[in-house]
C-alpha cells in the first residue's frame, strides 16, 4: 500500500516523512506487553504492580461533594480562560499557609490544566532555535520535548548518587551555558525521591543570576516530603527573581485525572505563561476549579495522603532489603529508586534495568519501571491498590515469597 500524500508533510519534530514507520517501542508499551504476557501465561498468579505512578484512591469525599454541587450551577458553564479568581486566591492561601510565601493571586499565579501542560507551554515563552534547556535525567521529559519542537536543544544533567541526586551545575560546558535559557528542576524528585534543601536552591538561584537563566521548578510531589517539612523553591530569597514553581492537585490531593494545577512566582514569567496558555486552551472547567478550592483549603487531605505513602514506602524498603536490594527510604515522592540487580546467581544476567524489569514481570509477575539514564535503576511506586494496612502487609509478604529464593547479584 502506498503512502498517503501527506506522509511527506509531517513535521520533522515528530519524524518527518518517516513518521509512523519506526519500529522502536516506548518503554511503557514494553511494560504493558510484558504484563499482558504474564497474565496470559500465569493467570493463577496475581500481578504485583509497582509500575503505576498515580494515586490509588479517589479524591476526598468533601472535594467530590463540592464538585457535585458546582457541576449543576449555570454560572460554571462558560470558559474560564486563565482561571477564576477563587482558585487563584485558594492557591495563594495555600502557598502562604504551607510555605510562608505571599503571592499576589492576580499577578503571580495562573492556573494550568495539569502540570504537564504548563511544562509543555513554558518553553514557548523562551526558546528560539539554537537555545538550550537544561534538564535533569532521569525525569519527566515534556519540557525538553517541547524545547526541541521549537528548534532548541536539551542538555541532560544526570542525577547520580555521588551528587546526592542533584544536578552538577558546575559541569555544564561554557558553550552550553551561553545558549541556555531554561533550567528545569523537579523536587521532591521523580523518580529518585531526593528532596531539595535551602542550600541547594540558593546555589540554583546564584547559578541562574550569574548565567541569566530562568528556573522552572516542578513541585508536583511537594506535599510528599518525609524527613523534613515540604519546601517550596519560592521560600528561598531570590527565587522569585529567577523563576517560577509549578504545582499540581494530582498527587497531594488524590485528584489524578482532574487536570488542574498552577504556575506561580515571578510576575513577568507568569504573565508570559498566561499569554501562551491563552492561545492554547480556554481554561479548565470552572466546577473543577471550585472543587479544587475546597481541596486546597482542607489541610488534612495532603497530610493523610503523605502518611499513607510514607507507611507503604517504609515497609517496601524493609522488604526489599531482606531480598538483597540496596535501598534507603526516599526523602519524598511515592517512588523508591533502587539499583537494579545485575543478574541472578545461577540464572540470567541483565544488560540493563529494562532487561531486569522485563524478567521480573514475565517470570515473577512483579512490575517495576526501569530507568537507564544515569545508571541501571528500578522504580517502585507504592500507589498499588490496597484497601487497608493489612492488605499492604499481605502484598509485601507475597513479594517476598516470590523472590526470597533468588540470589540477586548487584
Amino acid at each position: 500500500m502506498s503512502d498517503p500524500y501527506f506522509q511527506k508533510l509531517f513535521a520533522e519534530r515528530i519524524g518527518g516523512i518517516q513518521y509512523g514507520k519506526g519500529t522502536d517501542i516506548y518503554k511503557f508499551e514494553k511494560i504493558k506487553r510484558a504484563k499482558r504476557k504474564a497474565l496470559a501465561e500465569h493467570p493463577e498468579r496475581k500481578l504485583i504492580d509497582f509500575g503505576i505512578g498515580e494515586n490509588d484512591e479517589m479524591a476526598d469525599v468533601s472535594v467530590r461533594r463540592a464538585m457535585a454541587e458546582e457541576i449543576n450551577q449555570p454560572a460554571n458553564r462558560g470558559y474560564s480562560d486563565n482561571g477564576i479568581p477563587a482558585f487563584k486566591e485558594a492557591a495563594s492561601r495555600f502557598m502562604a499557609r504551607e510555605f510562608g510565601v505571599q503571592l499576589d493571586p492576580v499577578m503571580e499565579i495562573n492556573h494550568c490544566i495539569g502540570t504537564k501542560t504548563a511544562l509543555a507551554m513554558l518553553p514557548a515563552a523562551f526558546v528560539n532555535p539554537g537555545d538550550v534547556t537544561l534538564m535533569t535525567v532521569p525525569g519527566y521529559p515534556v519540557a525538553g520535548t517541547h524545547t526541541k519542537y521549537y528548534g532548541g536543544e536539551v542538555h541532560r544533567l544526570p542525577l547520580r548518587a555521588e551528587n546526592d541526586y542533584y544536578p552538577d551545575l558546575d559541569s555544564i560546558p561554557a558553550e552550553i551555558l551561553r545558549r541556555a535559557k531554561l533550567l528545569v528542576l523537579n523536587y521532591p524528585n521523580s523518580p529518585t525521591g531526593r528532596v531539595a534543601t535551602v542550600e541547594f536552591y540558593k546555589k540554583v538561584i546564584d547559578f541562574a543570576l550569574k548565567h541569566e537563566i530562568v528556573v522552572v521548578q516542578d513541585a508536583a510531589h511537594v506535599m510528599f516530603s518525609y524527613g523534613s517539612p515540604p519546601l517550596s523553591f519560592l521560600e528561598v530569597p531570590g527565587a522569585r527573581e529567577v523563576g517560577v514553581e509549578v504545582h499540581s492537585l494530582s498527587k497531594g490531593w488524590n485528584m489524578i485525572g482532574w487536570r488542574l494545577g498552577w504556575v506561580c512566582g515571578n510576575e513577568l514569567i507568569v504573565r508570559a505563561f498566561a499569554d501562551v496558555k491563552d492561545n492554547c486552551d480556554s481554561g479548565q472547567f470552572i466546577a473543577i476549579q471550585k472543587a479544587a478550592v475546597a481541596a486546597l483549603d482542607n489541610t488534612e487531605i495532603p497530610r493523610q495522603a503523605r502518611a499513607k505513602y510514607e507507611r507503604r514506602l517504609r515497609i517496601l524498603v524493609e522488604t526489599l532489603r531482606r531480598l538483597g536490594f540496596r535501598c534507603d527510604m526516599p526523602g519524598g515522592t511515592y517512588f523508591l529508586y533502587a539499583a537494579s540487580p545485575k543478574g541472578i546467581s545461577g540464572g540470567p544476567t541483565f544488560a540493563n534495568a529494562e532487561a531486569c524489569s522485563q524478567y521480573l514481570i514475565t517470570e515473577h509477575s512483579i512490575c517495576t519501571v526501569p530507568w537507564d539514564d544515569a545508571g541501571a535503576f528500578l522504580r517502585f511506586s507504592v500507589t498499588y491498590e490496597a484497601p487497608d494496612e493489612a492488605a499492604e502487609i499481605a502484598l509485601m509478604a507475597a513479594l517476598e515469597e516470590r523472590l526470597k529464593d533468588l540470589k540477586l547479584m548487584f
